[in-house]
């Protein structure tokens, strides 16, 4: 039995099976719980604003909500932004070679990167559960409990795993119409 995909239609634009879809759609999803704790994070910071300089008074969960809020964001959106490829990336040399040796580059790098991406699911699950397990709560006057933070990590990492498995399909099977450009923010001219 053969995993490589079926043959698109000729001009029909290709389509992962739809387990890869279902992955990429997680991805989004997780993006978009990502965007809405970045404004929850903006909304507490004003908030955390006008109760010290108009009310005079302290704060006491503000920054640590909002710590929490965008570290949270970050790792939540891995995925998405893997998805998209909106991380920092050099593409000289993939520029430079032909899809079969772009196709092999890419296999290699994403599978480095999700050995990196498995350790740090590992170490973080584990952070994760200790939290869980001896009921770590934050040093501050709000005693938040760790383990709903250092959830993040793990699932984050998780996320971002499953879509760099996507990638690898893709780089490994996906016709090479299906590949992503090089240079997708350059203009033709």
């Amino acid at each position: 039995m053969s995993h490589a995909p079926a043959p698109s239609v000729a001009g029909a634009p290709y389509r992962p099976p739809l387990v890869l879809r279902a992955l990429a759609a997680v991805s989004v999803g997780f993006g978009v719980i990502a965007s809405f704790m970045i404004l929850a994070a903006v909304l507490i910071t004003c908030h955390m604003i006008f109760v010290r300089s108009v009310l005079g008074r302290s704060t006491i969960w503000q920054t640590e909500a909002v710590i929490y809020l965008v570290i949270g964001a970050t790792l939540l959106g891995l995925a998405y932004v893997q998805k998209l490829r909106g991380h920092v990336g050099v593409d000289l040399l993939p520029g430079l070679l032909p899809v079969p040796a772009r196709r092999v580059l890419a296999v290699i790098v994403t599978a480095l990167t999700i050995a990196m991406a498995a350790t740090m699911l590992w170490y973080s699950w584990e952070m994760f559960h200790l939290a869980w397990e001896r009921n770590w709560k934050s040093e501050s006057v709000w005693k938040f409990p760790l383990w709903i933070s250092y959830l993040a990590m793990p699932l984050g990492f998780g996320l971002y795993l499953m879509q760099l498995l996507v990638d690898l399909w893709m780089a490994a099977f996906a016709p090479a119409e299906a590949l992503p450009e090089v240079h997708p923010e350059r203009s033709p001219d």
